[in-house]
């Protein structure tokens, strides 16, 4: 999973929420009330159903009639709202840390979704998107089919507590994979600097035999689009 997790609070207005998942270079965000529950996710999904460009479309009179009020004013409400709460998804599929890479894949596949919180205690801990399982299993391409070893996963933890707890960490977050004492670093970094001390941290964990690091830089002008 990725962590720490990009969110956005039920009052967040819809253009803010669209400006981070371009500056993000994401393509969904939790909505995480105040007491720190989940309670929806927006998507590019939804940005796609908006009125404000003009190009809404009513549909045709008689779908309308069968759908019922009621779902007319919901479909009303996600294309015209100004909060993250007006256009969110409200029934949020969720894991936990324990799921498995396998179960993940599949959910994705039959939801149609690209994206997943990992639920701990009711709190969102992490994300895991299609490309974090591309990570995964590429990591593991020449490892043997079982499951993580309990030495490998302490590396791991050792490793995003460091840079959860660092004020250089990434704004967006990091994916670690352990095989055999091999990590993994991947994600979005915004100097060679922050890749470099992303590089020390995983290196300085206990038991870590070498690091590989796949990260890439967001060009300066990518903050302008």
């Amino acid at each position: 999973m990725t962590t720490p997790v990009v969110s956005v609070a039920p009052e967040t207005c819809v253009s803010d929420v669209a400006r981070l998942l371009l500056e993000r270079h994401i393509s969904g965000v939790p909505v995480i009330d105040s007491a720190g529950r989940l309670v929806g996710m927006v998507s590019e999904g939804d940005f796609l159903r908006r009125a404000e460009d003009g190009s809404h479309r009513h549909g045709s009179w008689w779908l309308r009639l069968f759908s019922g009020s009621g779902a007319n004013a919901a479909e009303y409400v996600k294309t015209h709202g100004r909060s993250a709460a007006d256009v969110m998804t409200r029934d949020v599929v969720t894991v936990t840390e324990d799921t498995q890479a396998g179960d993940i894949a599949h959910l994705l596949e039959t939801k149609r979704i690209k994206r997943v919180p990992v639920v701990r205690s009711g709190k969102v801990v992490g994300i895991v998107s299609r490309a974090d399982l591309l990570r995964g299993f590429a990591a593991q391409r020449h490892a043997p089919a079982v499951p993580a070893s309990v030495e490998d996963e302490t590396i791991r933890k050792q490793i995003l507590e460091e840079i959860q707890a660092a004020d250089w960490a990434p704004t967006y977050g990091v994916s670690v994979v352990v095989v055999d004492g091999i990590v993994q670093v991947w994600g979005v970094v915004d100097s060679p600097e922050q890749g470099e001390a992303l590089r020390v941290a995983a290196t300085n964990a206990p038991g870590v035999k070498g690091v590989e690091l796949n990260v890439s830089s967001i060009p300066a002008y990518a903050w302008g689009v």
